[in-house]
């Protein structure tokens, strides 16, 4: 038996290793410590250097409209928690490529624009309009299609395009990117401030900087905006968890060692990615299949928190009244909308309901109480997709914990008191139960008194048989 344990243990040893040397060397590193000190001030959004326009912008391909409801929106029923709340009185940022404005997005409020010279509103990448609409897209007779929260008001934040780069110039290679044209962490630690300062409930992040561990992310002023966003403002920060071969994200994460299963996954990271690892503050989502099983390209790591959907997306187009379901390549061909980007909005749409249902919840219980009422993995956490696939539902109908005391999101009312009715009239009842006790009463006496003559009659007859 021994032996047999020691075969096995090899294998498994061997089976590791040749997992971490597919994936590359595990180097392990965790975020610096936050300094307040590095918080970017606050002031009208602009581009931190001159930039321009070097490529076309990105088409989008028309389609995904008609009456069937796309199948992520079917899996989280958020149709099933509108009776309930639809998000009304949240502010949800979106700091993305932009958002157009459409027809379906009335409640769309310019932030600003570190790219260019626009408010916001200009989206050259089709990614943040799409973003936008899974969360607050209004819904219209004849489309299956609805953003999660669309009682919520959307406030728009350009921070990076594809489209765009430094003037004249290249960026800093010290600096992570979070695009492969302008936008890196201090850009989104701006916009992030200014979301903050801008009244938001809720912040969505559907950008991620990537770095090996070996590098490291020079990101201390993104640090820094996340948790004053988090603590200082309460507001509840979702972030998407990244994608495998994009955006500097080179090369997974090892998955736990069958051999040490409980060891910290912090000391095996080798893709650092960013916001994401601030899971003191963030929400960190990764994406699922159809099939509920994590997507292929979805970076795993110790900081991913939930998942949502994220593949086959449709949401509303960049530059038409309609949907998209899609963009078009460089070589014209039709790409499909998929990315931790996209399962990002599912969950910061879960939160704006969350708050709107539960508004004295603070920004980490309504963290919480998504974590707590996701639908785990087995094992009940995996980096993957971390306490599980969401429930919007549950999230804002579940009872709360011991550790959870709120009220609920309406006002009560005082009734007024029911009067008093008037005490009933037994008197017919209390003459009919007299009666019965005075009758009863004069039987017993009548029986009481017939011993004494049942004596004498006995004593006589008595007397009458003696011989």
């Amino acid at each position: 038996m021994n032996r047999g344990i020691s075969w096995t243990a090899t294998l498994l040893a061997i089976a590791a290793f040749a997992l971490c040397a597919g994936q590359g060397v595990a180097v392990g590193a965790m975020p610096p410590p936050v300094d307040p000190l590095m918080l970017p001030e606050d002031g009208p959004a602009a581009p931190p250097q001159a930039t321009q326009q070097r490529t076309l912008c990105v088409p989008a391909v028309s389609g995904g409209d008609g009456a069937n409801v796309p199948p992520a929106q079917l899996d989280l029923a958020f149709d099933a928690v509108w009776p309930i709340t639809t998000g009304a009185g949240q502010r949800v940022a979106v700091i993305d490529t932009g958002v157009s404005r459409h027809p379906r997005l009335p409640n769309l409020e310019p932030g600003g624009d570190y790219v260019g010279a626009a408010d916001g509103t200009e989206d050259c990448d089709a990614h943040g309009t799409v973003v936008a609409g899974l969360i607050g897209a209004q819904p219209v007779t004849g489309s299956g299609f609805s953003g999660a929260a669309p009682g919520a008001t959307i406030i728009t934040i350009r921070q990076s395009s594809s489209a765009y780069s430094l003037a004249g110039s290249q960026g800093d290679p010290n600096i992570a990117e979070n695009s492969s044209g302008y936008g890196n962490v201090d850009t989104m630690a701006m916009a992030v401030r200014h979301a903050a300062d801008m009244g938001a409930t809720v912040i969505n992040i559907s950008e991620v900087a990537c770095k090996s561990a070996a590098e490291g992310i020079n990101d201390q002023r993104l640090g820094a905006a996340i948790q004053y966003a988090a603590l200082v403002k309460d507001i509840v920060v979702v972030a998407a968890a990244g994608n495998v071969g994009s955006g500097g994200c080179k090369s997974q994460n090892p998955t736990p060692s069958p051999l040490t299963p409980h060891a910290d996954l912090w000391n095996s990271v080798n893709t650092l990615a960013s916001p994401a690892w601030y899971d003191d503050f963030v929400l960190t989502v990764g994406s699922v299949d159809p099939n509920g099983a994590a997507s292929s390209f979805s970076l795993g790591g110790p900081w991913v928190d939930v998942a949502a959907p994220g593949t086959a997306v449709v949401s509303l187009h960049p530059t038409e009244p309609g949907l998209t379901n899609g963009t078009y390549g460089p070589d014209g061909s039709v790409q499909a909308i998929n990315g931790t980007s996209f399962a990002a909005p599912y969950v910061a749409a879960t939160a704006a309901l969350v708050r709107s249902r539960y508004p004295d919840l603070t920004a980490a219980q309504v963290v919480q109480r998504i974590e707590s009422t996701a639908h785990a993995p087995a094992e009940g956490w995996n980096p993957y997709v971390g306490h599980g696939v969401v429930d919007p539902l549950a999230a804002v109908t579940a009872l709360p914990s011991d550790a959870e005391t709120y009220p609920l999101g309406h006002h009560t009312s005082t009734l007024a008191a029911l009067p008093v009715p008037p005490p009933p009239d037994n008197r017919a009842r209390d003459a009919a139960l007299l009666g019965v006790a005075a009758v009863g009463s004069l039987g017993v006496l009548a029986l009481l008194s017939s011993f004494p003559i049942r004596r004498v009659f006995a004593e006589r007859g008595h007397r009458s048989r003696r011989p």
